[in-house]
């Protein structure tokens, strides 16, 4: 699909496809990067009450993308996990630096590829500062940088007793499309073009992030399915859950398929990139006017409870108001895992 129309050497590759469009951002914007690409390192100025958020990312070939996928929604999403780890905790972006590692230096991929991540970058204010690129295997790795005030992070061991808990958007749609393109099942071609976008290119909830600094108490991003990661939160703030199958919201697309199917989605998916947090009950008329104002949805799925156990335990409540058996609750909670 993209043919080799010439050699590109890796500054070369640097200076046409990175550097011009990261140089543009910068004069734009330059209050708080002091130095970007060009140098051994970026420099980043901070103001004396903040902090620096720090997250990194790698998508792998074969692994996190198809073979042959294409790169200008590659170049999308490869910042946009990032910046999804920046909105759990209400940072706001600095900038990110790009390694990259390419099978050949071809300048039709890398144009689609730039496209994406700059398309994505200039939405959210967020340049390229640095980075690497090498012959091998197509590795993206992207590390993101976002700035947060003093103590104003939003961590995963915040959640207390009682806490509701809330996620933005809808869930599933990502897997259900991964399930469509890997002919797992059968999705009308309508269907899955309205979902798609979910799988190659997510919504980093960068303004949610930043609005519910004062108020959740815990969060985190949705990226290896939902209830998998809620353990997480619970882990780390020694809690178990309750939560509501039928109040996990899904789109009209999932709810067309079987009840089974929507839960699988819904509740272990992953790469959804939507934000799970919790907050006080007396924080919910907050929430809901983050909500209008952003025009986003966010719903209340479930609450905090006090740990029984030594490990967290996630109670799930099925459309009879009952509580699922161990082996229905077993298969909702697996969690993608790399190694798995």
């Amino acid at each position: 699909m993209y043919s080799q129309s010439q050699r590109l050497g890796e500054f070369d590759l640097i200076q046409r496809f990175f550097k011009t469009q990261s140089e543009s951002m910068l004069t734009k914007d330059p209050h708080s990067i002091a130095l970007g690409i060009g140098d051994d390192c970026a420099l980043l100025k901070t103001a004396p009450n903040e902090e620096i958020a720090i997250t990194s990312d790698m998508l792998v070939e074969g692994r996190h993308f198809f073979v042959g996928a294409n790169p200008l929604w590659l170049g999308w999403k490869a910042l946009a996990v990032n910046l999804s780890d920046l909105a759990a905790m209400g940072a706001k972006p600095l900038g990110f630096t790009l390694a990259l590692s390419l099978p050949q230096a071809n300048a039709a991929w890398l144009e689609a590829f730039s496209n994406g991540l700059f398309a994505i970058a200039n939405h959210y204010n967020c340049p390229l500062i640095g980075g690497d690129t090498t012959a091998g295997p197509l590795n993206i790795c992207i590390t993101a940088f976002g700035s947060v005030p003093n103590g104003k992070a939003i961590r995963r061991s915040g959640a207390l007793e009682n806490d509701d808990i809330w996620i933005s958007g809808n869930v599933g749609d990502a897997r259900l499309a991964l399930a469509a393109l890997r002919h797992e099942i059968k999705l009308p071609s309508g269907d899955l073009q309205m979902i798609e976008a979910r799988l190659h290119q997510p919504t980093p909830r960068i303004e949610l992030g930043i609005a519910l600094r004062e108020i959740a108490s815990s969060a985190l991003d949705i990226s290896d399915g939902l209830l998998g990661d809620l353990k997480h939160i619970l882990k780390q703030s020694n809690r178990d859950a309750e939560v509501f199958l039928n109040d996990i919201p899904k789109s009209p697309t999932l709810l067309k398929q079987s009840a089974l199917l929507q839960n699988q989605y819904a509740a272990c998916g992953g790469d959804d990139y939507e934000l799970c947090f919790t907050a006080p009950i007396g924080k919910r008329e907050m929430i809901e006017n983050i909500a209008t104002e952003l025009n986003i949805s966010l719903t209340r799925i479930g609450k905090v409870l006090q740990m029984q156990n030594t490990l967290p335990n996630i109670k799930l409540m099925g459309s009879n108001g009952l509580q699922l058996g161990k082996s229905e609750t077993d298969a909702l909670l697996q969690s993608f895992d790399h190694f798995a």
